[in-house]
């Protein structure tokens, strides 16, 4: 159910020319926070990316929407700490009533041929990404930028993904031209980290 009090444009995907290198970053923002806006600025720098679509998600499948706050209270809240202007906040997984990654990427790919996206997560989802649906056909359909989170840096080791994935992962100095490659890709950027959490945030706000 989409919220009524959330303007069109973030219901319909930002406006991209072909060639352009697009980051995909998506989430539920549920608070955004610093951290979310390092890792987007460290994609947008280390990806050599146009633009970075920061995708506020109706929710997340694998979390419990109990806490969940009202989509427009986080994009509003993501739109204060984006403040790099081509960081596009939007929803546009609401107007499409998509709640799974794989079918966001295929919505994304059919809608803007001629784009170069690249998948961009933090090292933390990593863990757990073979649980996410269709997980395999992530891998298939974007290049993938996985950014360092505390206690997530040995994950890129250790992970399901990893693992299978391992024949496809790109050197960490070659992140400029991912976006560019043909799936399967991925690679691991390091770099700074902030230790917040969007949990941590919440619970904090309860006491």
């Amino acid at each position: 159910m989409i919220s009524h009090d959330v303007p069109d444009h973030y219901l319909r995907m930002p406006y991209v020319e072909k060639g352009m290198q697009v980051g995909l970053f998506g989430g539920s923002f549920n608070p955004p926070h610093a951290g979310h806006a390092l890792v987007a600025e460290i994609a947008l720098r280390r990806l050599a990316l146009d633009q970075l679509w920061w995708m506020v998600t109706p929710g997340n499948p694998l979390k419990s929407t109990r806490e969940l706050a009202p989509l427009a209270e986080r994009i509003e809240g993501s739109e204060k700490i984006a403040e790099d202007p081509r960081i596009k906040v939007t929803a546009f997984e609401a107007a499409h009533h998509v709640r799974f990654t794989a079918d966001t990427l295929e919505l994304v790919r059919a809608k803007n041929p001629g784009v170069e996206f690249v998948w961009i997560m933090g090292a933390d989802s990593l863990r757990d990404f073979h649980r996410w649906q269709r997980w395999r056909q992530i891998m298939l359909t974007f290049p993938i930028a996985v950014i360092d989170r505390p206690g997530a840096t040995l994950s890129f080791l250790s992970s399901v993904v990893a693992k299978t994935f391992d024949y496809a992962r790109v050197d960490e100095g070659d992140a400029p031209l991912l976006a560019r490659m043909k799936a399967p890709a991925w690679t691991f950027i390091h770099g700074p980290r902030s230790s917040l959490s969007s949990t941590a945030i919440r619970q904090a706000a309860k006491t």
